[in-house]
């Protein structure tokens, strides 16, 4: 019983830690996503992705690079671009930049992982995207395009008449900016606090012996490239992980850092990373906005893409002898989250900022009340319970035990 809670503070402690490191970098990333959301609309997106040309998948990337990185936002916006006459290759790349290339991922990935899994990531978002479009002018899934467009609906949206200097120098503007930041939060933070906390139930219980069984070749941890075979079967193994979380990508990327500490490949890393898009909540979602002809269809292409792309990457990094190396002594586990340095000043610092917007949404709520939220998924359902979940677990690891403890004598 002692064993138990003990392990249990543990577990409590590092997944707080674990957000306490990365705070700064989901604040700085969102504020920037908030700021080019407010200044970029929809609209010009559609107007430039109409076809499946270098030009089209190249905007497509880029809009997708400054819109949000939360998965299941992702989803619809990129519905609506489909829905409003983006091809389906443009669409593709909107939604592999939007989850893959946007700037607080890589923050958050550089201070878990390391610089060479930034670049993996932003290297294997492009060669996602690559892959995705060659995969569809191979298929030629002209048919099934049809059908999904037919299976699609969204509403008109709101023209913004304001410019972007209108926007950032005027109150509405502002307001706007902090309604979207907020909008940011509600998205993902339900993923945020099921990957943090699974994250440190994962350090905390599961013993290394599992990730040795799971994964071929982890047992050697000093040996970053343990053959092809065993990285291909790491590269297979790494979306059924995620497809065991099923969270976004920003709630995965502390539970990446714990396989690579564990002895995961790169390659089986970045395939972990990668598989946010075809967990079962998304593929039960695309089937519901095209049909399950389609969603399977996607899936496929995804899945396709990550392989291809965690085999690249890896042996592109074994080619340059830039294969990051584990050390025990920069282990996720060895860092003291909780000491005075730049990264609590960093804290201090975007609180205060991310208040002062929560304030400016307040007030724009204030004269709103046009949401409505009775209606929502299974998905969201799914995701409110196990996060409710995960608070009592917190909560009772981080106070209840040392009450217990204290009881006990």
């Amino acid at each position: 019983m002692t064993y138990f809670l003990e392990t249990w503070r543990e577990a409590a402690l590092t997944s707080v830690g674990f957000f306490w490191m990365a705070l700064w970098a989901f604040c700085l990333g969102y504020i920037i996503s908030s700021l080019i959301q407010v200044l970029v609309t929809r609209q010009r997106m559609r107007e430039v992705m109409g076809k499946a040309g270098p030009k089209s998948m190249a905007m497509g990337a880029f809009f997708g690079f400054i819109s949000s990185s939360c998965s299941f936002a992702a989803l619809a916006t990129t519905r609506a671009l489909f829905q409003k006459g983006a091809g389906l290759a443009p669409s593709m790349a909107f939604l592999l930049a939007s989850t893959n290339l946007v700037i607080e991922l890589g923050i958050v990935i550089a201070l878990f992982l390391g610089w060479q899994f930034v670049v993996g990531e932003y290297v294997g978002g492009v060669l996602l995207i690559l892959v995705a479009w060659l995969f569809i002018r191979i298929t030629r899934p002209d048919k099934l395009i049809r059908s999904a467009r037919r299976n699609t609906e969204e509403p008109d949206e709101k023209s913004n008449e304001m410019n972007w200097k209108a926007q950032l120098t005027s109150l509405e503007g502002w307001q706007s900016i902090g309604e979207t930041y907020v909008m940011e939060w509600q998205m993902i933070w339900r993923d945020v606090l099921i990957g943090f906390t699974l994250a440190g139930v994962i350090a905390a219980f599961v013993p290394i012996s599992f990730f040795e069984t799971l994964f071929i070749g982890s047992a050697s941890a000093s040996n970053s490239n343990p053959g092809f075979f065993a990285v291909v079967q790491q590269i297979l193994v790494g979306p059924l992980a995620a497809f065991m979380t099923f969270i976004g990508s920003m709630g995965n990327i502390p539970l990446a850092a714990l396989l690579f500490d564990r002895g995961v490949s790169f390659a089986g890393v970045m395939a972990f990373i990668f598989s946010d898009l075809v967990v079962f909540p998304v593929l039960r979602i695309n089937a519901a906005y095209y049909g399950w002809k389609m969603a399977l269809y996607i899936l496929l292409m995804l899945f396709s893409g990550l392989v291809i792309t965690a085999l690249i990457l890896h042996y592109g990094l074994v080619a340059l002898d830039l294969l990051p190396a584990r050390n025990a002594a920069s282990s996720i586990m060895e860092r003291d989250f909780f000491q005075w340095d730049y990264s609590t000043w960093f804290n201090i610092a975007f609180l205060a900022v991310s208040v002062v917007l929560l304030l400016l949404w307040r007030k724009a709520e204030s004269g709103s009340h046009d949401h409505d939220h009775s209606d929502r998924s299974l998905t969201e359902v799914v995701l409110a319970r196990v996060s409710n979940l995960a608070v009592i677990w917190l909560m009772g690891g981080l106070f209840l035990v040392p009450v217990f403890r204290a009881l006990t004598g």
